[in-house]
């Protein structure tokens, strides 16, 4: 078993583009390299302080990532900071590798003086949203609200 130690957090590469394409779990398979294209072109090339993509390396094999960014006033919300991609390859579950890339991200986020961290999860995708009640987030003052368009 991997130790905490043994796990490197570090800024995303353009050169991690299709490991991050590989380790994606979420939507068609066909769509994600677009899709990955442009969040590097957002998260990795652009260089602004206030997005952060950051990648899991054990062994210098990257094993996981995590993306997020700090979104101000919508809604009311004072500037906050957002997750909206995590993941971590299969066989590197269970490690601590999400719980050391949140908290890198929170780090991160609270030198930009960001107080508050935020994400959205299927309430039906357990696994997910169990990681992060494990890494302290709790239901907040915003309640999501949605309908089908016909």
């Amino acid at each position: 078993m991997k130790t905490r130690e043994s796990i490197a957090i570090r800024s995303a590469l353009p050169s991690d583009l299709d490991i991050i394409i590989a380790l994606d779990e979420v939507g068609p398979e066909e769509e994600k390299p677009s899709y990955w294209r442009g969040i590097f072109d957002h998260y990795v090339k652009g260089g602004k302080k206030d997005r952060i993509f950051l990648v899991a390396e054990t062994d210098g094999e990257v094993v996981g990532f995590i993306v997020g960014e700090v979104r101000a006033w919508e809604f009311g919300s004072p500037p906050c900071g957002w997750v909206f991609a995590l993941g971590v390859s299969p066989k590197s579950r269970g490690k601590g590798v999400g719980q050391r890339m949140f908290e890198e991200i929170c780090r991160r986020l609270k030198q930009g003086n960001i107080a508050t961290v935020r994400t959205m999860v299927d309430r039906n995708n357990k696994e997910t949203l169990s990681f992060f009640r494990s890494q302290g987030l709790r239901t907040g003052r915003y309640i999501e609200l949605e309908k089908e368009i016909d």
